[in-house]
């Protein structure tokens, strides 16, 4: 079971926050090859960049974890199958409503795409935060 305390450090909960935010910028955008952006919204052959892509979304998370509190870095692995699931929502939501950058809906969804992601970082960084302030 995972502990989080009423009282989480504030540099803690910061620190956190902001490797979390680097964490999704090397992932989604400086590690992320056309390859792998243009092959995880394909109708067929999509599986593996967008398993390439979730599992360097987990890999980068268990390694905060291993950093701070190595018991959860498992947490990596559900990071994967969370973000995978958020960009494979959304390259199917995509394209069945044949949406591009012109459109506002592209936008809308690319916004919550990002939005869904970002919540998750939360949650993860309380997590990290909790487990940093404990030891």
């Amino acid at each position: 079971m995972i502990d989080i305390p009423d009282q989480i450090s504030t540099i803690w909960i910061a620190a956190a926050m902001a490797a979390f935010l680097v964490k999704h910028f090397l992932a989604d955008f400086v590690f992320q090859t056309d390859w792998i952006a243009m092959g995880k919204e394909r109708r067929e052959g999509w599986l593996l960049p967008l398993a390439i892509h979730a599992g360097l979304h987990g890999a980068i998370t268990a390694l905060l974890f291993l950093l701070v509190a190595p018991p959860l870095a498992w947490l990596g692995l559900a990071d994967a199958l969370v973000h995978g699931t958020i960009d494979r929502m959304k390259g199917v939501m995509a394209r069945r409503q044949a949406l591009t950058p012109k459109q506002t809906g592209f936008w809308w969804l690319l916004g919550a795409d990002q939005t869904l992601h970002h919540m998750t970082h939360l949650a993860l960084a309380v997590v990290l935060a909790a487990a940093g302030s404990a030891g």
